[in-house]
C-alpha cells in the first residue's frame, strides 16, 4: 500500500479502503493489525472500532440447513447403507412366538463354550420324539448316592411359546395346593430359576398320585422341564438340603407369589382373552401394578425364581398389538433383566413403537427412557450389538421431539453416549460393522441433542467434541458417520466455548482436511466441514495459522474450489480458464445451488485465513487462488449468486491489503477493477459496498485511478455519499481520498459536487461517528490542498469552519452522550481519529488565499 512518511498542510492523505491515515505512525498503531503497537497492553476503544472497519474483515455466513427426515428409519435414503443387504432392517413383525420362554441365558451374561463331543444318553433315544425315552427316576432315593460320581445332568430344551398352556395351567398356584400337606411342604413347592439349564437327577416322590396336569411331564415342551425341575427341587427341600434362612426366604417369596403376583397374572390372562379398547388401559394398570409388586418384594432382575412364568404371560400380551401396552410390557421385561434373543426382541419392540411420531406422547408418560439408556450403559457390544443398535435408533427418533429432547438430557444421554463411544472404538476390531451401524444412530442422536441450548455445556463437560474427532479417525471411510459428526460441529462451532474446545483437540484441522479430500464428492459433508473451519478461523489468529500450516492445506482447498466451480453448468462463458480444465475436475452430483453453497463456505475460509500476516501474503501471491476468485466473479451474476460474489469481493479486499511489488494480485489489480464494475452497477447493496471497499484499496494505484475516472465510476462513488449508511459513506470517502491525490481528478470531483456532499455527510454523521468524521476531513483535505476555488463557495466554507470549531470543543462534541462507558469510547475516537485531521483542515481553510 502507499504510505506517506510525514504530514504537512501541502501533502495528501492516502486512503486504504476508506481507512485513511493521519500519519504513518498512526496508521501502524491503529489500522494495521500486523505491526505491533508501541504499548501492546493498551488497547483503546478507538482501536476496537478501527479494527472493525479495517481492510481485513471476517466474513460470516448462514449455517447449512439440515432438513428433517420425514420417515423414521435406521438409515435414510441418502445413507450409503440404504442398498446394503447386511444392514439391520427398520421394518419387521414381532409376535409372542418370536420370544424364548423361559429366558434361559445365564444371569452372569457369560457365554458358555460349546461342547466338543456329543453326549451319549444311557437309554435309547427315539429319533422322532426324544422326550418319549426320558429315563425314569429311581424309586429309592438312596440310589442317587450310589450313582456314578460327577455324573452330568441332562439338559432340557425350552420349547416354543406357542405350546404353553394358559397361565392357570403352568403357575400351579391353586392346582398344586393340597390341604393335607404341611406349610413347609407347601412352601417347598416353588419354581426354581429357569436361568439354569442344568437339572440334577433325583428321586421322585411316590407317596401321592399324579394330577392330570402333572401327567404332562413326559410331553415335549417347556412345561415338562419346568415341572421336572420343580418336583426335584421339592424333594431336595424335603430331604433337608436347604438351610433355615433359605427356607424362610422361599416361604416369603411363595406368600408374595400366591397372594399377589399369581392373581395379577391370572387377571392379565383373563382380561387379555376378552381384550377390548376399554381393557387396554386396565391391562397397562395391571402391568404397572405387577411391576410395583415385584419391586416392593425385591423380585425384579433375576432374583425372582418364577420369572419365566411372568415373562411367558407378558410375551403373550404382545400379540394384542397395542403400542401403549407393549411399552409397559417392554419396561417390565427390561426390569426383569431379559437377555439374549428376548432382549433383542424387546429392543426391537421399543424401536417399532418409536417409529411412529404419534407414539412420542407414550414415551413422555412412560419412564422407559431410563431403562433404555441402562441397556446402552451395561450391555456388551460383542454379544448384544444388534440390541444396542435398535436402542440407539429409538433415541434418534425420540430426540427429534423437543419435549423428549429435554428428557434425554435430564437422563444423562450425552454421558451415556460418551461411554458407549469409548466402548465402540475399543470393540471395533472384532465388531467393526455393527459398531459402525450403532455409531450412525448415535451420532444422529447427538446431532439432535446439539440443537438444545442446554446441551452445549454438557457436550463440553464430557469432552464430546474431542471424542467425536476420535470417531472420525476410526471411521474416516464411513460417509454416514462423518456427515453426522460434521452436522454436530457445524451447529456447535457457532458458539465460542465450543469453538475453543474443538480448537484444543489435537490435529483437528489436519483431520478435517483429510476428510475433505477423501469425501470431496459428498456435498453435504464438505459444506459443513468448511462451515466449521470458517467458524474456527473467524476469531482466532492461532486457528488461521494452524490450518494454513497443515499438510496440503491450500492444495486441498483450491482443488475443492476448482471442483465446485461448475464451469459447465454456468450460462456465462469465462474469458480465461481456471487452473484446471473442466475435464480435470469432475463435477459432483449435487445441484448448482448446493455447489454454490460449498463455494460460499470455502471462500469464507480463505477470507478469514488471509487476515493472518503470515497467510495473507502467501495467498496474495498464489496464482491459482487469484485466478479462481476472478473466474467466479466472471462466471456468475449478482442476481443469482449474491452471497458468493460478496464473499469473493471481501476475500479480494482482504488480499489487496498485501500488495507487494511481485505479488500476483498486484499484477492483476486492473483486471480485478474491471470485474468490480459488475458489483458496483448491481442492485445489491452488499455487493456495491464490497466493491467500493475493493476500489478503496486498489485506487492507491495510478492505473486503477485512471480506470475509475475513465469509466465514470467516480460519479457513482459520489452518489454513495447520499446513502444513509455510515459504512457506505465511509468506503466512498476512502475512494474519493485516493482519487483526489491526482490534481486532474479534482476538477471532475468538483463538477460532481463532491466537496458539498462531504460537508453534508460530516454534519449528518460526524457527531455520532468520529471515525467517519475524520475520514471526511481527510477527503476534503486532499481536494482543497491545491486551493481550488470551485470546491466550496464562501458560505459553505464558513459553515464548515463553524461546524469544525464547535466539534473541536470536547465538551460540545460529547455533550449529548450520557452513559460514561459510551462517552469514553467516543472520546477516544474523537481524540485519535478526528481531532488531528480537523485541526489541520481548519488551518488550511483559514489561509489568506482561500479566505480572500
Amino acid at each position: 500500500m502507499i504510505t506517506v512518511p510525514t504530514i504537512t498542510p501541502t501533502e495528501d492523505f492516502t486512503g486504504v479502503n476508506g481507512l485513511n491515515l493521519a500519519s504513518m505512525e498512526r496508521k501502524h498503531e491503529i489500522c494495521s493489525p500486523f505491526i505491533p503497537r508501541r504499548n501492546p497492553a493498551r488497547k483503546t476503544s478507538a482501536e476496537i472500532i478501527s479494527e472493525a472497519r479495517q481492510s481485513l474483515r471476517v466474513q460470516s455466513t448462514q449455517r447449512p440447513f439440515t432438513p428433517r427426515d420425514g420417515h423414521r428409519q435406521l438409515f435414510g435414503k441418502s445413507s450409503v447403507r440404504a442398498d446394503r443387504d447386511n444392514r439391520p432392517p427398520s421394518t419387521f413383525s414381532l409376535h409372542a412366538q418370536n420370544f424364548d420362554a423361559p429366558d434361559s441365558r445365564p444371569g452372569s451374561g457369560t457365554r458358555l463354550s460349546p461342547l466338543d463331543h456329543k453326549p451319549k444318553f444311557p437309554v435309547p433315544c427315539d429319533a422322532e420324539d426324544p422326550f418319549k425315552a426320558l429315563p425314569k427316576p429311581p424309586t429309592d432315593p438312596l440310589e442317587v448316592k450310589r450313582g456314578l460320581p460327577g455324573g452330568r445332568a441332562r439338559l432340557l430344551r425350552s420349547g416354543s411359546l406357542t405350546t404353553l398352556s394358559p397361565v392357570e395351567g403352568h403357575i400351579h398356584v391353586k392346582e398344586q395346593f393340597n390341604p393335607g400337606l404341611g406349610q413347609k411342604q407347601l412352601s417347598a413347592k416353588r419354581l426354581p430359576s429357569t436361568d439354569h439349564t442344568e437339572v440334577r437327577s433325583g428321586p421322585l416322590k411316590t407317596g401321592r398320585c399324579r394330577t392330570a396336569s402333572e401327567s404332562r411331564l413326559m410331553q415335549p415342551g417347556v412345561d415338562s422341564g419346568v415341572r421336572l425341575t420343580e418336583e426335584r427341587a421339592e424333594r431336595k427341600t424335603e430331604l433337608g438340603n436347604g438351610d433355615n434362612s433359605k427356607s424362610t426366604k422361599e416361604d416369603a417369596e411363595s406368600l408374595v407369589w400366591n397372594n399377589m403376583i399369581a392373581p395379577l397374572l391370572q387377571q392379565l390372562e383373563s382380561m387379555a382373552a376378552g381384550s377390548s379398547e376399554g381393557s387396554l388401559d386396565s391391562l397397562c394398570d395391571l402391568c404397572d401394578g405387577l411391576h410395583g409388586t415385584l419391586a416392593e418384594a425385591d423380585m425384579l432382575g433375576r432374583r425372582c425364581k418364577r420369572r419365566s412364568g411372568i415373562l411367558r404371560t407378558l410375551f403373550r400380551l404382545i400379540d394384542l398389538n397395542s403400542a401403549q401396552l407393549n411399552l409397559h410390557i417392554a419396561k417390565l421385561c427390561l426390569a426383569l433383566c431379559v437377555s439374549g434373543n428376548n432382549l433383542l426382541n424387546i429392543c426391537k419392540l421399543i424401536f417399532q413403537i418409536s417409529r411412529s411420531e404419534s407414539n412420542d406422547i407414550l414415551f413422555q408418560n412412560n419412564s422407559i427412557i431410563g431403562p433404555v439408556l441402562g441397556i446402552l450403559s451395561n450391555e456388551d457390544v460383542s454379544s448384544s450389538g444388534e440390541a444396542l443398535l435398535y436402542c440407539v435408533g429409538t433415541l434418534k427418533f425420540l430426540s427429534g421431539n423437543s419435549a423428549l429432547l429435554r428428557l434425554l438430557l435430564d437422563n444423562n444421554c450425552v454421558g451415556v453416549a460418551q461411554k458407549l463411544i469409548q466402548r465402540l472404538c475399543t470393540a471395533e476390531d472384532t465388531n467393526f460393522t455393527i459398531a459402525g451401524h450403532i455409531l450412525v444412530q448415535l451420532t444422529a442422536t447427538l446431532r439432535n441433542l446439539a440443537d438444545h441450548p442446554d446441551s452445549r455445556p454438557i457436550f463440553i463437560s464430557f469432552s464430546m467434541l474431542s471424542e467425536l474427532c476420535l470417531v472420525l479417525r476410526h471411521h474416516c471411510k464411513d460417509p454416514d458417520i462423518c456427515t453426522n459428526i460434521s452436522r454436530i460441529y457445524s451447529k456447535l462451532s457457532s458458539y465460542s466455548e465450543c469453538r475453543l474446545a474443538l480448537a484444543q483437540t489435537p490435529d483437528c484441522y489436519q483431520l478435517f482436511l483429510e476428510l475433505l479430500s477423501k469425501h470431496h464428492q459428498k456435498q453435504d459433508l464438505v459444506v459443513r466441514l468448511l462451515f466449521t473451519l470458517g467458524n474456527l478461523t473467524a476469531k482466532s489468529e492461532e486457528a488461521r495459522r494452524q490450518l494454513f500450516q497443515c499438510d496440503a492445506c491450500m492444495d486441498t482447498l483450491l482443488q475443492l474450489y476448482d471442483t465446485y466451480q461448475r464451469r459447465d453448468n454456468s450460462p456465462h462463458t469465462p474469458s480465461q480458464k481456471g487452473p484446471l480444465s473442466p475435464s480435470e475436475s469432475q463435477a459432483p452430483p449435487g445441484s448448482v445451488q448446493e455447489d454454490e453453497d460449498v463455494l460460499v463456505k470455502l471462500v469464507r475460509v480463505l477470507a478469514n485465513m488471509c487476515i493472518h500476516p503470515a497467510v495473507g501474503p502467501a495467498l496474495a501471491n498464489n496464482t491459482i487462488c487469484i485466478q479462481l476468485l476472478m473466474e467466479t466473479i466472471e462466471l456468475r451474476s449478482v442476481q443469482e449468486s449474491e452471497e458468493l460474489l460478496v464473499n469473493v469481493a471481501a476475500t479480494i479486499n482482504n488480499l489487496s491489503f498485501y500488495q507487494e511489488e511481485s505479488s500476483v494480485l498486484r499484477r492483476s489489480q486492473l483486471t480485478i477493477a474491471k470485474l468490480m464494475l459488475k458489483l458496483v452497477l448491481s442492485s445489491s447493496r452488499d455487493a456495491m459496498l464490497e466493491a467500493t471497499r475493493v476500489y478503496g484499496n486498489l485506487s492507491q494505484s495510478k492505473h486503477v485511478r485512471d480506470f475509475i475516472m475513465q469509466n465514470k465510476v467516480h460519479q457513482f462513488v459520489v452518489t454513495l455519499l447520499d446513502s444513509k449508511s455510515t459504512e457506505m459513506c465511509f468506503s466512498a470517502c476512502g475512494v474519493l481520498t485516493n482519487l483526489a491525490l491526482d490534481p486532474a481528478n479534482r476538477d471532475s470531483l468538483s463538477v460532481e459536487g463532491a466537496a458539498a456532499k462531504l460537508v453534508d455527510c460530516l454534519r449528518d454523521f460526524g457527531p455520532g461517528d468520529w471515525q467517519l468524521a475524520g475520514q471526511v476531513c481527510q477527503a476534503l483535505w486532499n481536494m482543497i490542498v491545491c486551493g481550488s476555488e470551485k470546491l466550496l463557495d464562501t458560505q459553505e466554507r464558513e459553515s464548515l469552519l463553524e461546524f469544525l470549531t464547535t466539534c473541536l470543543d470536547e465538551q460540545e462534541a460529547l455533550k449529548w452522550i450520557e452513559n460514561e462507558d459510551i462517552r469514553d469510547f467516543h472520546r477516544a475516537c474523537w481524540e485519535l481519529e478526528f481531532l488531528p485531521v480537523a485541526q489541520k483542515l481548519m488551518k488550511t481553510l483559514r489561509t489568506p488565499d482561500l479566505t480572500a
